[in-house]
């Protein structure tokens, strides 16, 4: 069956990163081409959301806890875990080796997606020592528990990550992981999750998906 996929393909992409899509079209080479391509557009169409989504809500953690500690580099002074220091300790590091001078808006910006859900975690005392005296207030427009909408997060770092590590994501139930980007939006800023909307192609790709795999559309880029 690979052998009627185009030998470039299977040079330049590699056969172990194309069985998979080989497997979920069920052996039929054309499909999994087809499918292969639409895993792209897809990614693409959901980069703009999750930029939106993890922007805010690494500006609104850190705007809550550099208050509720008065200072910018509240991480100084936040009982952060082992792991968190670490995290913040590589962030500088990073930041050193770029540049003359690191301020905490360079350590904010390195800090990942992953460092900045697990703040809503319950790990380490995180609930008392972070979620219930301050980083609550991050989220106003949101009244249920901190673990679902840890919860929520934490599966979307996993679909950011796989997004930006090139890795399939078509058999994930992506209608509902993009009902989720805007959920969140929405408890963090309702302007923002509107404007993203006005630019958001995922709709139009999701419902082209049949026509991608039947070839009767190109995916587009």
């Amino acid at each position: 069956m690979t052998s009627r996929l185009p030998a470039w393909m299977l040079t330049t992409l590699s056969l172990p990163r194309l069985r998979r899509y080989i497997r979920a079209a069920r052996g039929d080479a054309r499909t999994a081409s087809r499918l292969y391509w639409w895993n792209v557009e897809v990614s693409a169409a959901l980069f703009g959301p999750l930029h939106c989504l993890e922007l805010a809500l690494r500006n609104a953690l850190h705007e809550t806890l550099a208050r509720h500690h008065g200072r910018p580099d509240w991480w100084t002074v936040a009982p952060l875990s082992e792991r968190g220091v670490k995290l913040v300790d590589d962030a500088h590091r990073s930041c050193r080796r770029r540049l003359s001078r690191t301020t905490a808006d360079d350590v904010v910006a390195e800090l990942s997606f992953g460092f900045w859900v697990s703040l809503l975690s319950h790990a380490s005392g995180y609930d008392r020592s972070f979620w219930v005296p301050a980083l609550h207030q991050a989220f106003p427009h949101y009244r249920g528990r901190r673990r679902d909408l840890y919860d929520g997060l934490s599966s979307l770092v996993l679909l950011r990550n796989r997004i930006m590590h090139h890795e399939p994501v078509h058999h994930r139930d992506l209608a509902a992981d993009h009902a989720k980007i805007y959920r969140v939006l929405g408890y963090l800023n309702p302007e923002l999750a509107k404007e993203a909307q006005a630019m958001d192609r995922f709709p139009a790709v999701l419902a082209d998906r049949g026509d991608v795999l039947r070839g009767t559309r190109p995916p587009q880029f």
